[in-house]
């Protein structure tokens, strides 16, 4: 409730062991502000996300996520990707979009990597600059980009993008 009583941007303690200045990003407000966090990102980018669902459309968000993701990288900026794998048929939708995506960034020489076929990775988390986390319930789709209601949080804190980033790395 706290952070819906914030309107769009406030200062909370996570955790009670430190501060963190928090956004809310309602529906089409995450792509945006994730877009522009890629765009001044100056020394690391670290993606997990359960579907990275990029397509040929010129209006396709995700694939304007994985071109910034790769204008990134040439600007010497550390890109790394986390992406779901699920069990079984590695022609399931998920896998064939993630495979997909995952092809485009490697070619741009961006580190991709695939979680255990063993377990469900359902994260949808960016950490930008050690700092910027941006966290919520966007999977990079077209449908949650642009459709769906969808509510994730930007998040300030050097503190809990260290916590974020030792989760991911024990995934």
């Amino acid at each position: 409730m706290l952070l819906l009583a914030c309107a769009l941007t406030c200062d909370i303690a996570v955790a009670g062991t430190f501060a963190t200045r928090t956004t809310l990003l309602r529906n089409r407000e995450f792509s945006e502000a994730l877009l522009q966090g890629v765009r001044s990102a100056r020394t690391s980018i670290v993606f997990s996300y359960f579907l990275f669902k990029t397509t040929d459309a010129r209006s396709n968000l995700p694939l304007r996520i994985a071109e910034e993701l790769t204008r990134a990288k040439k600007r010497g900026v550390d890109v790394t990707v986390l992406l779901e794998r699920e069990s079984g048929d590695n022609r399931s939708s998920l896998n064939e979009s993630n495979h997909r995506t995952a092809a485009i960034l490697s070619r741009a020489g961006i580190k991709v990597f695939f979680d255990s076929p063993r377990t469900t990775t359902h994260t949808k988390v960016a950490i930008i600059d050690s700092r910027y986390v941006y966290l919520g319930s966007h999977n990079l789709t077209q449908s949650a980009l642009l459709h769906n209601n969808e509510l994730s949080v930007l998040l300030d804190s050097p503190e809990l993008a260290a916590e974020a980033k030792a989760y991911l790395d024990r995934l």
